[in-house]
């Protein structure tokens, strides 16, 4: 009856943990066990509190369920430590003597609690994947708002400042409409980069190679005088094929991480590391509406970290913690992840670093045709 029982237990979606009157771990089963990124034998046996600390609502909910007998739920707790975290929904229900076989009671009846964990994550991240869409489909509208209103008198101010320098008698007048087309220049720069958003420009997917385009935008950056800062370590999971992606997209997206990785060590001396690695619990969701393996590129560095208030403004443009920066080139980076229907995270620790999360679809090239 056992093994039937664990049969059972195993092709149930949610995890379950059944814990003893001392919050113990008698059975747990599959689901619960990728949850946890542990094995059943390592688990049994084990108080609550081991498994995900004492100060996690799952040996709260536990402990007051053993002790007053009424069942506990709690929605989107994290579970950690994992890379990324899991967001669970959490359901404790009591265990009375008449319902086991076998093991003692506390005065109240109680003689253990199940645990059921459901995961949120695949859901948490359709939300911001979606999320995510209109917020980029709304800087498209904002950035061809703005190009229509701005360029063509930009055009106009770039004509006269030069008309101006053909006519001027002096230096300093010279000087001065040089300055005001230098400044057009830059604003028409900033006006390009912005229209992004809004032009929608396709991506050229052809088989890739991640860690090929990575080695090439560490190369680039090793003729940067950024690259004195600190060193760079990499940690390749060679067991990634070649998959369809945009590879100047993608070059373009990790130049721009690396480098605010390697300017946030600059003074600190500290240093970055780029990991790569598949995902089996992260699978995204392609334009098509099929579930798809994930790739995951990480790239973390020692740096001073980012503060919590600022944290979600990163990737609006033109919001930048630097005073010569644009505010444009994580946004921009975004854009050409959720392009390819990936998505970027951001997690940080003041004082500890920062950690950016590339995660891309793996679309194999005989699947593209």
């Amino acid at each position: 009856m056992a093994r039937d029982l664990r049969s059972i237990l195993d092709a149930v979606f949610d995890g379950v943990i059944v814990l003893d009157e001392d919050a113990r771990v008698e059975i747990v089963n599959g689901e619960a066990c990728r949850i946890l990124e542990q094995s059943a034998e390592s688990v049994r046996g084990l108080a609550v509190e081991a498994l995900f600390g004492a100060d996690h609502a799952l040996p709260r909910l536990a402990r007051d369920v053993l002790s007053t007998g009424r069942p506990a739920v709690e929605d989107e707790v994290s579970v950690e430590p994992r890379d990324p975290p899991l967001e669970v929904d959490i359901a404790v229900s009591p265990l009375d003597a008449a319902d086991r076989r076998a093991g003692s009671a506390r005065d109240n009846g109680v003689s253990g609690v199940v645990v059921l964990l459901r995961d949120r994550t695949v859901a948490r991240s359709l939300r911001e994947i979606v999320s995510e869409r209109e917020r980029l489909d709304s800087y498209g509208h904002i950035a061809a708002g703005i190009a229509h209103e701005v360029k063509n008198p930009l055009g106009g101010i770039r004509g006269a400042a030069e008309l101006l320098a053909a006519r001027a008698t002096d230096d300093r007048g010279r000087d001065t409409a040089g300055l005001i087309v230098r400044e057009v220049d830059r604003i028409t720069e900033l006006v390009e980069d912005l229209m992004v958003f809004a032009r929608g420009d396709k991506l050229r997917l052809e088989p890739v190679n991640l860690h090929f385009v990575l080695d090439g935008v560490l190369d680039l950056l090793a003729l940067d005088p950024l690259a004195e800062g600190g060193p760079v370590e990499r940690f390749y999971d060679p067991s990634i094929p070649e998959f369809l992606a945009d590879g100047d997209r993608l070059r373009q997206v990790f130049l721009n991480l690396a480098r605010n990785g390697l300017q946030a060590v600059e003074e600190n001396g500290g240093s970055l590391t780029i990991t790569t690695r598949m995902s089996l619990d992260e699978r995204l969701v392609g334009s098509d509406g099929r579930s798809l393996p994930t790739v995951v590129v990480a790239i973390s560095d020692t740096g001073p970290g980012i503060a919590r208030e600022v944290l979600h403004q990163l990737s609006t443009p033109f919001f930048t913690t630097r005073p010569q920066g644009t505010g444009l080139g994580l946004a921009v980076s975004r854009h050409w992840v959720a392009r390819h229907d990936g998505t970027l995270r951001i997690t940080s620790q003041l004082g500890e670093g920062t950690t950016v999360r590339v995660a891309l679809p793996l679309r194999l090239p005989k699947e593209g045709s």
